[in-house]
Protein backbone atom coordinates (compact mmCIF):
# COMPACT_ATOMS: atom_id res chain seq x y z
CA UNK A 1 0.00 0.00 0.00
CA UNK A 2 1.24 3.82 -0.51
CA UNK A 3 1.95 6.31 1.90
CA UNK A 4 -0.91 8.82 2.91
CA UNK A 5 -1.59 11.59 1.61
CA UNK A 6 -0.55 14.45 3.77
CA UNK A 7 -4.15 16.40 5.05
CA UNK A 8 -3.36 20.07 5.81
CA UNK A 9 -1.79 22.27 3.95
CA UNK A 10 1.16 22.59 6.36
CA UNK A 11 1.78 19.44 6.00
CA UNK A 12 1.47 19.56 2.40
CA UNK A 13 4.12 22.05 2.30
CA UNK A 14 6.77 20.18 4.47
CA UNK A 15 5.63 21.13 8.01
CA UNK A 16 4.71 18.96 11.11
CA UNK A 17 1.08 19.05 12.05
CA UNK A 18 1.63 21.42 15.16
CA UNK A 19 3.28 24.29 13.39
CA UNK A 20 2.06 27.85 13.45
CA UNK A 21 2.81 29.12 10.03
CA UNK A 22 1.69 33.05 9.00
CA UNK A 23 1.52 34.99 5.45
CA UNK A 24 1.71 39.14 7.24
CA UNK A 25 0.04 40.61 4.04
CA UNK A 26 -0.31 44.04 3.06
CA UNK A 27 -3.44 44.68 1.24
CA UNK A 28 -4.03 47.90 -1.70
CA UNK A 29 -0.74 48.11 -2.82
CA UNK A 30 -0.71 50.30 -5.59
CA UNK A 31 -3.40 52.64 -4.41
CA UNK A 32 -1.20 55.47 -2.65
CA UNK A 33 2.65 56.40 -2.93
CA UNK A 34 2.41 55.80 0.74
CA UNK A 35 1.39 52.92 0.51
CA UNK A 36 3.87 51.54 -1.49
CA UNK A 37 6.01 53.60 0.97
CA UNK A 38 4.91 51.61 4.00
CA UNK A 39 5.36 48.38 2.45
CA UNK A 40 9.32 49.19 1.05
CA UNK A 41 9.60 49.51 5.03
CA UNK A 42 8.38 46.37 5.76
CA UNK A 43 9.79 44.44 3.58
CA UNK A 44 13.47 45.73 4.42
CA UNK A 45 12.22 44.59 8.08
CA UNK A 46 11.20 40.95 6.60
CA UNK A 47 8.08 41.63 8.76
CA UNK A 48 5.37 42.69 6.84
CA UNK A 49 6.44 40.05 4.18
CA UNK A 50 3.92 39.55 1.55
CA UNK A 51 1.14 41.91 -0.21
CA UNK A 52 -1.02 42.64 -3.09
CA UNK A 53 -1.21 45.35 -5.55
CA UNK A 54 -4.67 47.17 -7.56
CA UNK A 55 -3.35 47.27 -11.17
CA UNK A 56 -6.22 49.93 -12.05
CA UNK A 57 -5.27 52.44 -8.92
CA UNK A 58 -3.04 56.00 -8.95
CA UNK A 59 0.15 54.44 -7.60
CA UNK A 60 0.08 51.03 -9.14
CA UNK A 61 3.64 52.43 -11.50
CA UNK A 62 5.21 52.59 -8.47
CA UNK A 63 5.03 49.15 -6.88
CA UNK A 64 5.66 47.73 -10.29
CA UNK A 65 9.07 49.71 -10.64
CA UNK A 66 9.39 48.21 -7.06
CA UNK A 67 8.93 44.39 -7.73
CA UNK A 68 11.34 44.88 -10.95
CA UNK A 69 14.05 45.64 -8.59
CA UNK A 70 13.01 43.69 -5.93
CA UNK A 71 11.75 40.44 -8.15
CA UNK A 72 11.91 38.18 -4.91
CA UNK A 73 9.17 39.50 -3.12
CA UNK A 74 6.20 38.21 -2.54
CA UNK A 75 3.05 40.29 -4.13
CA UNK A 76 0.16 39.16 -5.58
CA UNK A 77 -2.48 40.32 -7.41
CA UNK A 78 -5.19 42.73 -5.43
CA UNK A 79 -8.10 41.91 -8.68
CA UNK A 80 -9.92 44.75 -8.32
CA UNK A 81 -13.71 45.54 -10.04
CA UNK A 82 -15.22 48.31 -7.64
CA UNK A 83 -13.86 51.88 -6.03
CA UNK A 84 -14.78 53.43 -3.06
CA UNK A 85 -15.43 57.32 -2.50
CA UNK A 86 -11.53 58.86 -2.84
CA UNK A 87 -10.35 61.58 -3.96
CA UNK A 88 -8.79 59.75 -7.40
CA UNK A 89 -10.71 57.61 -8.67
CA UNK A 90 -10.27 54.57 -10.98
CA UNK A 91 -11.89 52.77 -13.61
CA UNK A 92 -10.86 49.22 -15.52
CA UNK A 93 -7.66 48.32 -16.91
CA UNK A 94 -9.82 47.34 -20.52
CA UNK A 95 -10.74 49.52 -22.46
CA UNK A 96 -14.23 51.50 -20.99
CA UNK A 97 -16.44 50.24 -24.49
CA UNK A 98 -15.80 46.97 -23.61
CA UNK A 99 -16.89 47.13 -20.22
CA UNK A 100 -19.49 49.30 -19.75
CA UNK A 101 -21.27 47.43 -17.30
CA UNK A 102 -18.90 47.28 -14.54
CA UNK A 103 -18.25 51.74 -14.96
CA UNK A 104 -20.68 54.41 -14.20
CA UNK A 105 -21.28 57.39 -15.77
CA UNK A 106 -17.30 58.63 -15.06
CA UNK A 107 -16.24 55.94 -16.58
CA UNK A 108 -15.12 55.06 -12.81
CA UNK A 109 -15.99 51.70 -11.31
CA UNK A 110 -19.30 51.44 -9.27
CA UNK A 111 -18.70 52.27 -6.14
CA UNK A 112 -20.42 49.29 -5.03
CA UNK A 113 -22.74 46.46 -6.93
CA UNK A 114 -26.03 46.53 -5.78
CA UNK A 115 -29.64 44.34 -7.38
CA UNK A 116 -29.70 46.94 -9.20
CA UNK A 117 -26.13 46.78 -11.14
CA UNK A 118 -26.23 44.51 -13.97
CA UNK A 119 -22.71 43.79 -14.22
CA UNK A 120 -22.20 41.36 -16.95
CA UNK A 121 -19.76 37.98 -16.84
CA UNK A 122 -17.89 38.32 -19.87
CA UNK A 123 -16.94 41.75 -19.13
CA UNK A 124 -15.67 40.78 -15.97
CA UNK A 125 -13.65 37.88 -17.58
CA UNK A 126 -12.36 40.59 -20.05
CA UNK A 127 -11.09 42.88 -16.68
CA UNK A 128 -9.49 40.86 -14.85
CA UNK A 129 -7.43 39.11 -17.49
CA UNK A 130 -6.18 43.12 -18.35
CA UNK A 131 -5.29 43.47 -14.73
CA UNK A 132 -3.19 40.64 -14.68
CA UNK A 133 -1.80 41.05 -18.42
CA UNK A 134 -0.55 44.39 -17.24
CA UNK A 135 0.88 43.54 -13.86
CA UNK A 136 3.08 41.02 -15.95
CA UNK A 137 3.89 43.26 -19.06
CA UNK A 138 4.75 45.69 -16.52
CA UNK A 139 7.24 43.37 -14.60
CA UNK A 140 5.33 42.20 -11.76
CA UNK A 141 5.09 38.78 -11.91
CA UNK A 142 2.16 37.74 -9.22
CA UNK A 143 3.13 35.19 -6.81
CA UNK A 144 -0.89 34.66 -5.95
CA UNK A 145 -4.15 36.42 -6.51
CA UNK A 146 -6.66 37.71 -4.14
CA UNK A 147 -9.89 40.03 -4.48
CA UNK A 148 -10.77 43.66 -3.11
CA UNK A 149 -13.41 43.37 -0.57
CA UNK A 150 -13.69 39.41 -1.07
CA UNK A 151 -15.79 40.02 -4.06
CA UNK A 152 -14.64 37.16 -6.22
CA UNK A 153 -14.78 34.92 -3.32
CA UNK A 154 -17.82 35.88 -1.51
CA UNK A 155 -20.47 37.68 -3.99
CA UNK A 156 -21.67 34.50 -5.71
CA UNK A 157 -20.34 31.57 -7.55
CA UNK A 158 -20.37 32.23 -10.39
CA UNK A 159 -17.48 35.01 -9.78
CA UNK A 160 -15.94 32.55 -8.02
CA UNK A 161 -15.93 30.14 -10.84
CA UNK A 162 -13.89 33.00 -12.64
CA UNK A 163 -11.49 33.42 -9.81
CA UNK A 164 -10.74 29.83 -9.84
CA UNK A 165 -10.80 29.97 -14.06
CA UNK A 166 -7.89 32.58 -13.53
CA UNK A 167 -5.90 30.84 -10.88
CA UNK A 168 -5.77 27.33 -13.64
CA UNK A 169 -5.07 30.00 -16.46
CA UNK A 170 -2.39 31.64 -14.69
CA UNK A 171 -0.99 28.89 -12.30
CA UNK A 172 -1.13 31.02 -9.40
CA UNK A 173 -2.80 30.17 -6.13
CA UNK A 174 -5.93 31.84 -4.71
CA UNK A 175 -6.74 33.53 -1.42
CA UNK A 176 -9.33 31.15 0.11
CA UNK A 177 -9.96 30.67 3.49
CA UNK A 178 -11.40 27.17 5.23
CA UNK A 179 -13.03 29.34 7.69
CA UNK A 180 -15.27 30.66 4.45
CA UNK A 181 -17.05 27.30 3.58
CA UNK A 182 -19.77 27.09 5.92
CA UNK A 183 -21.35 30.39 5.08
CA UNK A 184 -20.13 29.85 1.14
CA UNK A 185 -20.59 26.58 0.27
CA UNK A 186 -19.70 27.04 -3.41
CA UNK A 187 -15.52 27.50 -1.99
CA UNK A 188 -15.54 23.67 -1.03
CA UNK A 189 -17.47 22.50 -4.04
CA UNK A 190 -15.30 24.32 -6.73
CA UNK A 191 -11.85 23.71 -5.08
CA UNK A 192 -10.11 20.70 -5.58
CA UNK A 193 -7.30 18.74 -2.69
CA UNK A 194 -4.45 20.40 -4.61
CA UNK A 195 -5.41 23.81 -4.29
CA UNK A 196 -3.81 25.81 -1.57
CA UNK A 197 -7.03 26.52 0.59
CA UNK A 198 -5.60 28.67 4.00
CA UNK A 199 -6.51 27.57 7.14
CA UNK A 200 -7.83 30.96 8.63
CA UNK A 201 -7.80 34.64 7.78
CA UNK A 202 -7.30 37.60 10.31
CA UNK A 203 -8.54 41.17 9.97
CA UNK A 204 -8.82 43.68 12.57
CA UNK A 205 -12.68 45.64 11.82
CA UNK A 206 -13.83 48.86 12.90
CA UNK A 207 -15.74 47.60 16.00
CA UNK A 208 -11.54 47.73 17.64
CA UNK A 209 -10.53 51.04 18.58
CA UNK A 210 -7.84 52.31 17.77
CA UNK A 211 -6.15 52.05 21.98
CA UNK A 212 -7.34 48.54 21.33
CA UNK A 213 -4.90 47.87 17.99
CA UNK A 214 -1.97 46.28 19.83
CA UNK A 215 -4.15 44.24 22.31
CA UNK A 216 -6.30 42.67 19.35
CA UNK A 217 -2.92 41.60 17.35
CA UNK A 218 -1.12 40.53 20.43
CA UNK A 219 -4.44 38.02 21.31
CA UNK A 220 -4.49 36.93 17.66
CA UNK A 221 -1.02 35.83 17.52
CA UNK A 222 -0.82 34.32 20.99
CA UNK A 223 -4.21 32.10 20.42
CA UNK A 224 -2.50 31.53 16.90
CA UNK A 225 -3.71 27.43 16.42
CA UNK A 226 -1.57 25.27 13.78
CA UNK A 227 -1.76 25.62 10.44
CA UNK A 228 -1.45 28.41 7.53
CA UNK A 229 -2.74 31.66 8.54
CA UNK A 230 -2.61 34.60 6.76
CA UNK A 231 -3.24 38.28 8.79
CA UNK A 232 -4.41 40.40 6.89
CA UNK A 233 -3.24 44.64 7.28
CA UNK A 234 -3.69 47.59 5.39
CA UNK A 235 -0.30 49.62 5.95
CA UNK A 236 0.78 52.90 4.99
CA UNK A 237 2.36 56.34 6.26
CA UNK A 238 -0.18 58.99 7.65
CA UNK A 239 0.88 61.54 4.88
CA UNK A 240 -1.00 64.23 3.42
CA UNK A 241 -1.09 62.90 0.42
CA UNK A 242 -3.03 59.80 1.96
CA UNK A 243 -5.10 62.41 3.84
CA UNK A 244 -6.19 63.69 0.96
CA UNK A 245 -6.57 60.64 -0.98
CA UNK A 246 -9.26 59.40 1.81
CA UNK A 247 -10.72 62.70 2.63
CA UNK A 248 -10.92 62.37 6.30
CA UNK A 249 -12.52 58.54 6.48
CA UNK A 250 -11.56 56.64 9.63
CA UNK A 251 -12.25 52.83 8.46
CA UNK A 252 -9.54 51.90 6.18
CA UNK A 253 -8.59 55.63 6.53
CA UNK A 254 -4.84 57.36 6.53
CA UNK A 255 -4.52 56.98 10.65
CA UNK A 256 -5.83 53.40 10.28
CA UNK A 257 -3.13 52.38 8.06
CA UNK A 258 -0.45 54.08 10.08
CA UNK A 259 -1.49 52.07 12.83
CA UNK A 260 -0.95 48.83 10.86
CA UNK A 261 2.01 49.67 9.58
CA UNK A 262 3.25 50.80 13.43
CA UNK A 263 2.33 47.41 14.67
CA UNK A 264 3.44 45.05 12.05
CA UNK A 265 6.85 47.19 11.21
CA UNK A 266 7.71 47.32 15.43
CA UNK A 267 8.94 45.48 18.04
CA UNK A 268 6.30 43.52 19.50
CA UNK A 269 5.29 42.29 16.76
CA UNK A 270 8.97 40.69 15.78
CA UNK A 271 9.18 40.07 19.50
CA UNK A 272 5.80 38.31 19.70
CA UNK A 273 6.57 36.05 16.90
CA UNK A 274 9.94 34.83 18.28
CA UNK A 275 8.50 33.88 21.53
CA UNK A 276 5.22 32.44 20.04
CA UNK A 277 7.31 30.08 17.86
CA UNK A 278 5.82 31.47 14.67
CA UNK A 279 7.14 31.01 11.01
CA UNK A 280 6.62 33.46 8.76
CA UNK A 281 6.06 31.80 5.08
CA UNK A 282 5.13 33.73 1.49
CA UNK A 283 3.28 32.83 -1.29
CA UNK A 284 5.58 32.50 -3.25
CA UNK A 285 7.20 29.31 -1.03
CA UNK A 286 3.80 28.18 -0.49
CA UNK A 287 3.60 28.05 -4.90
CA UNK A 288 7.16 26.43 -4.68
CA UNK A 289 6.82 23.88 -2.28
CA UNK A 290 3.47 22.88 -3.52
CA UNK A 291 4.76 22.49 -7.62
Amino acid sequence: MGMAQPQTLGERLGYGPDARLLIVHADDLGLAGAVNAAFASGQQSGLINSGSAMVPCPAFAGIAAFARAHPQADIGLHLTLTCPKTANRWGPVAPVSEVPSLVDQRGCFHERWTSATAIRVEEVKKELRAQIDRAIESGLHPTHLDSHQYLLQKKNAKLFEIFIQLGRQYHLPLLISREWFPAYPYLQALTTPSDAVLDRIITIGPAVMPEQWPHFYRGELKQLPPGVSEILIHPAHDTEELQTFFQGRREWGAAWRQRDFDYFNGREFASLIRNEGIRLITWREITARLR
